[in-house]
């Protein structure tokens, strides 16, 4: 085919009754002109044009079969929502709710009475609140207790998490004055009680969420920063990130974790976390504590902004109903949970039924929690050249490129995707 023989837009399209047609048709010339210029045949127009247009009105955000080993994937989602979550989202969705409606009394009610409630019992503090995501929550505290006021954080909490967001830049942001006390590997008590003055508005604690500071190091217990704050009548607002609810899960993740609760019980006025970490729910900012300073954040004009829509509402109670009767329903923690003689089997069936190989290899949990955690797993290795062909599949499969080999981790795929990624891989190779 030469440049002469390619059809107008108009004719490519004119069979066609559909809106995207145009577009789709000449989309599907430009390639064509490139590939005649580089001395290839475009091939049949026609269908790919048809093609073209199955892809442009395919979803663009889709559900994914993580076969990477590492739980909280930030590009793949994070944490995969419980079924009983799911269920009460649907279900707020298929028509109106009761978002902000009293139904008791038939006035007007508050968003926050959905979730709070249970937040309240699950990690013993006076109120609760929840927006978007944790930036959003650690923004509004700030500029709620402390805007034109000092701030006071250790240097080596002064951290960057994903895509450039820096507690300096937040802190700026939000109208506070930032202190910095200690040193970047060593901070104790005293370099705060030095600190505190007339301007102090709070002590910010800030958890190394997603890197460790190893060997020469010291920070202060968050007894002793509440000791410091309350001396002084400033609020301790502690920045856990990763959304540990209980002591027992901090202790299921090797301690190095602190939990909502044991963050109130020593002393922290306000606690902010995320819900699409390792509390395993959807994405949103939680903060829980006090409940004159939760009022004085739910009456700022940036909570607003922040607010969390009722979907997510549905998808956090849903998942937090569940930490009440049965944790172990909720896939994050059951994917932390599992022993690796259960990862082992996952792996040997999809191997069998693919004709791969399984090899040992170490899961991550991701999404900037327990940096230094290894996760026991066993992968079914096939051929790398199948990666791409099955991202691009439907449904998509993502797994590690390592060493010559595609590692399909089957610490983040249940039982039930076992079956599913095997069909895909056969479908992969018979055609490729």
């Amino acid at each position: 085919m030469e440049l002469r023989d390619l059809p107008s837009v108009d004719e490519l399209a004119r069979d066609l009754d559909d809106p995207l047609a145009v577009d789709a048709a000449r989309a599907v010339l430009d390639r064509a002109r490139e590939e005649i210029r580089a001395g290839v045949d475009p091939g049949d127009l026609g269908v790919r044009l048809r093609e073209e247009l199955r892809s442009a009105r395919a979803p663009s955000l889709r559900r994914v079969l993580n076969a990477t080993g590492v739980v909280l994937h930030t590009n793949l989602g994070r944490a995969p929502l419980a079924d009983e979550a799911l269920a009460q989202v649907v279900e707020a969705a298929r028509g109106y709710s009761n978002l902000e409606l009293d139904l008791r009394e038939g006035a007007r009610g508050s968003r926050q009475d959905h979730a709070a409630p249970i937040l309240r019992r699950l990690t013993g503090a006076e109120a609760a609140l929840v927006v978007n995501n944790n930036a959003a929550a650690i923004l509004l505290a700030l500029a709620g207790l402390a805007e034109g006021r000092d701030v006071l954080v250790s240097r080596g909490e002064l951290i960057e998490i994903g895509d450039g967001f820096r507690i300096p830049d937040v802190l700026a942001r939000s109208g506070a004055r930032l202190v910095e006390v200690g040193t970047t590997n060593r901070t104790r008590a005293r370099d705060y009680e030095r600190a505190v003055g007339v301007e102090t508005a709070l002590l910010l604690r800030v958890h190394q969420s997603n890197f460790r500071v190893v060997g020469f190091t010291e920070l202060p217990r968050l007894e002793e920063l509440a000791a410091i704050a309350h001396r002084h009548g400033i609020p301790l607002v502690d920045d856990l990130g990763s959304g540990v609810l209980f002591p027992s899960d901090n202790l299921l993740l090797g301690g190095s974790e602190p939990s909502a609760r044991e963050s109130l019980a020593a002393g922290a006025d306000l606690v902010c976390f995320s819900g699409d970490k390792l509390l395993g729910g959807p994405q949103a900012g939680i903060v829980v504590g006090r409940a004159d300073l939760v009022e004085q954040l739910r009456r700022h004009p940036l909570q607003r902004a922040m607010r969390a829509d009722k979907l997510t509402l549905a998808a956090l109670e849903g998942t937090l109903r569940l930490y009440l009767d049965a944790p172990e329903r909720i896939p994050v923690l059951r994917m932390l949970r599992d022993d690796a003689d259960s990862v082992r089997a996952r792996a040997s069936r999809l191997a069998e039924l693919v004709g791969g190989a399984v090899e040992e290899t170490v899961g991550r949990v991701g999404g900037g929690a327990l940096p230094l955690a290894e996760l026991p797993s066993f992968a079914c290795a096939i051929d790398e050249s199948l990666a791409a062909p099955l991202r691009g599949g439907e449904p998509p499969v993502v797994g590690i490129v390592r060493d010559g080999k595609l590692l399909l981790d089957c610490r983040t795929l249940a039982d039930a995707e076992i079956d599913e990624v095997a069909a895909a891989v056969i479908n992969v190779m018979q055609h490729t």
